[in-house]
């Protein structure tokens, strides 16, 4: 599975890991969910431990650090969804797990592709053999969605991936 996240936020390029910042949801909702058979401490180890022991790797549409979304600009995106186009065809992995809505059209809209994307959850699109599944962003920004309604999802991918409850 290959976990993507809109772009990289500038305290986790500082800290060297996905989702660093502490007000960010996502690692407290993936050690609650279905997705880890055990809870892992956020960090660089844990980046490494995840691929190792559940093939989870991670990536970005856009690979610019930024303080926020605001900053971003369509030659961003644009550049960013063929690259990770290229990425999905060369190494298929089962699922693409999209981090919210707002990564997951971007990379539509910029790759000619018609997924979808108003809804949460399994998506329309393919990538060769792999599958779209769309949860929403864990960003402390997004806080319309509850970490219990993180998990919920995550759970979801975890059902849809077949992983043990």
């Amino acid at each position: 599975m290959l976990c993507i996240g809109l772009n990289p936020s500038v305290p986790s390029v500082a800290a060297g890991f996905y989702f660093a910042n502490p007000r960010n949801r996502f690692w407290p909702a993936l050690n609650a969910s279905r997705l880890l058979p055990e809870p892992i401490e956020p960090g660089p180890q844990a980046m490494d431990a995840l691929f190792k022991y559940r093939a989870m790797g991670f990536t970005d549409l856009v690979k610019r650090p930024t303080r926020g979304c605001a900053e971003l600009r369509a030659a961003d995106y644009r550049v960013g969804a063929m690259r990770l186009l290229a990425l999905l065809e060369r190494y298929q992995p089962q699922c693409a797990w999209f981090h919210g809505k707002v990564a997951f059209k971007q990379f539509v809209r910029h790759t000619g592709g018609h997924g979808g994307g108003d809804d949460w959850g399994l998506q329309r699109l393919h990538i060769g053999s792999t599958q779209c599944f769309v949860t929403p962003n864990s960003s402390p920004a997004n806080a319309a969605f509850s970490l219990a309604d993180l998990v919920g999802w995550y759970n979801l991918l975890a059902d849809h991936l077949g992983m043990p409850g």
